[in-house]
């Protein structure tokens, strides 16, 4: 079994269900006593958050690659970053690296191909949503990528910063994510990607009348697959 180097803390919350997943993975695939071999390195989201306010992108990308060779220096075999909105950074990270990164828009679009779909909704961060990183890695796979309007933006990152990321679910933010996810539908998206890790905590598959794709189940199961060798890497 290789040994997976999660590389998380943003949040820490959605950190903990990449843990609990892969190991739930591994024991459903091995049973008895077995778990999943795995280097966690969690970085201090607060100094995260703050470069991203401040666009300090090619600070917080040498920052994770500094978390990024630590993981590979304890004996990772493969690292995966435990968030959506930082694979903007994903070249930075990289640099230098002697082990691969299991891209989570890699894992994703897979699973998406998989089920025969091609139009997707896209809910994330503001960063996600809106800038061309995410997108346009899931575009290179052939699907076509619908963001909800700017409203609905704006209240999609709200509800991640504001709330997910410090533990609060609200009943009344999962009605609101409804909402914007029927939007999606009525755009014509044919899926859901629930793109980032802390959505999953608020929204589950009952509340899309169409297809959901939760980036952090599917991105801890692409990294037991190739831990224990029954797949290769996304690409």
């Amino acid at each position: 079994m290789k040994v997976i180097g999660l590389l998380g803390g943003m949040s820490w919350e959605s950190s903990s269900e990449y843990y609990r997943l892969v190991n739930e993975r591994v024991k459903a695939a091995l049973g008895g006593f077995h778990s999943a071999r795995t280097v966690l390195y969690s970085v201090d989201f607060a100094v995260i958050e703050a470069m991203q306010a401040d666009g300090r992108w090619d600070d917080a990308g040498a920052e994770l690659n500094r978390a990024a060779r630590a993981l590979e220096a304890a004996g990772a075999d493969f690292v995966v970053l435990c968030t959506n909105t930082m694979h903007k950074v994903a070249d930075r990270l990289t640099d230098g690296l002697g082990i691969p990164l299991l891209h989570l828009a890699d894992a994703t679009a897979a699973a998406i191909r998989a089920a025969g779909i091609r139009r997707v909704g896209l809910l994330g961060t503001g960063f996600t949503m809106s800038q061309p990183f995410y997108r346009e890695r899931l575009a290179a796979h052939g699907l076509d990528v619908l963001v909800p309007g700017a409203e609905d933006r704006d209240l999609v990152h709200r509800v991640i910063y504001d709330e997910l990321v410090l533990g609060v679910v609200k009943p009344e933010s999962r009605e609101a994510y409804r909402g914007v996810i029927a939007r999606l539908v009525e755009a014509g998206a044919e899926g859901v990607i629930y793109g980032c890790t802390e959505i999953e905590l608020l929204v589950g598959p009952e509340d899309s009348a169409v297809p959901v794709f939760p980036t952090t189940r599917l991105h801890a199961e692409a990294a037991v697959d190739y831990a224990l060798g029954k797949a290769p890497l996304p690409a």
